[in-house]
């Protein structure tokens, strides 16, 4: 399998997420990149965006729902939002969509702050393997992996992907 391009994904998000805030009519969403991938798509989309927006980044170690079983991870940050949440419009960017578990956790996180008015999910992949009932509103694109199969994002710049087979 070939993974796509990266950049082009971006370019590609840039364009879905621009048409989804008009037809939304949302002219000044606030940016939130989830450690640490999904900061580098963000910081990305927002280049392409040519946007200068503010962007908060969050942490979701400890609202992991499988924290006690993992325990923490040495590079934890804590999470920085340079703006209000109550009442805002907040786009959500992560890189892959796998079970939904962190993105659940990151809402869960950001509900603390304030409530949202509403929240766009950007990823630049969803794996489609849904455990929980979560979909991004604006995808890079939609892969189907094997069950020996992973996507490693490296970055920032080049932001690459990489299929790593877990059966060597």
């Amino acid at each position: 399998m070939s993974l796509p391009n990266p950049a082009d994904l971006i370019s590609q998000m840039a364009t879905r997420l621009k048409a989804h805030l008009v037809q939304r009519d949302i002219r000044e969403p606030r940016y939130i990149g989830i450690r640490t991938g999904g900061i580098w798509v963000a910081q990305a989309l927002l280049k392409e965006l040519a946007s200068d927006a503010p962007l908060g980044t969050l942490d979701v170690s400890f609202y992991r729902d499988d924290f006690s079983q993992n325990g923490l991870h040495p590079q934890v940050r804590p999470s920085a939002l340079p703006f209000e949440i109550e009442g805002q419009h907040l786009v959500l960017i992560d890189d892959v969509l796998m079970s939904g578990r962190t993105i659940r956790a990151a809402m869960n996180e950001l509900f603390d702050y304030g409530r949202p008015a509403s929240v766009t999910l950007v990823c630049l992949l969803d794996l489609d393997a849904g455990e929980l009932p979560i979909r991004p509103n604006v995808v890079g694109a939609t892969l189907s992996l094997g069950a020996n199969e992973r996507v490693k994002l490296s970055g920032p710049e080049p932001l690459t992907l990489e299929l790593q087979d877990l059966n060597p």
